[in-house]
């Protein structure tokens, strides 16, 4: 069974009165409530929790981490950073969520700023399926329509993700690479566009679909560890 840790700030539900109607336990909550009843095994953890509730116990008990941030990316320690970057090089996936392109562990991860454009306009969104094939589009049609979103517009300042599964067109016009893949290390990580906390989201069966196929593929396989530095040839060398 994949083990998920579903991380989120949870500030906007407790200050926010439009987050706390859609999400009145919390994103996380709702997260690992539709990741649970698909079977994975999951927890949460927050962050104003001790160690931002990613102790190194529960980092080596997580096969995905998932991350939903906002408005206190700076309070992230960097220590927790440092670790987590180490866990995902290790192998463990990693799912950044929406806002959290601008979390301190992703652009990490990208080296870049992960700077783009924003609209707050409750305009309609269409994910476009660009790479039908893939994994974390199983089950899913042509395309994913998002009545009311937060518009996000390239350019999106991140590498030229390995794969990019999902493409955004938003009513005024704009686009946006929504669904990106990268290898980092060992580890496999998804930037996923759609989330914003006043809008359910996260309700939506399709949304939980993407997030669940995205799991399956971020986790761990079991391949076997490389080894580095020095080492003995395999054949006699003349």
């Amino acid at each position: 069974m994949v083990r998920v840790t579903v991380w989120n700030e949870f500030r906007h539900e407790r200050e926010d009165e439009a987050a706390r109607e859609q999400y009145p336990d919390g994103i996380h909550e709702a997260i690992a409530g539709f990741l649970e009843e698909r079977g994975f095994d999951t927890r949460t953890a927050t962050l104003d929790e001790p160690e931002h509730g990613l102790t190194e116990e529960v980092l080596d008990e997580t096969d995905v981490l998932t991350w939903w941030g906002h408005i206190a990316h700076d309070e992230v320690e960097d220590e927790i950073v440092d670790r987590v970057q180490e866990r995902v090089l290790e192998g463990m996936g990693l799912l950044v969520l929406h806002s959290g392109h601008y979390s301190k562990i992703f652009k990490r991860l990208m080296g870049t700023s992960c700077s783009l454009k924003w609209r707050e306009d409750e305009e309609r969104e269409r994910l476009w399926v660009v790479e039908p094939s893939h994994p974390i589009a199983a089950g899913i049609d042509e395309y994913i329509e998002l009545p009311d979103s937060e518009m996000y517009g390239e350019r999106f300042d991140i590498p030229a993700p390995d794969t990019l599964v999902f493409t955004s067109w938003f009513e005024g016009g704009e686009v946006f690479r929504s669904g990106c893949c990268f290898h980092r290390g060992a580890g496999k990580v998804f930037y996923f566009r759609p989330g914003h906390e006043t809008y359910p989201i996260y309700r939506q069966p399709v949304i939980q679909q993407v997030l669940a196929n995205a799991v399956e593929w971020a986790a761990p396989t079991g391949g076997p560890d490389p080894e580095f530095g020095n080492r003995e040839p395999l054949e006699p060398l003349d």
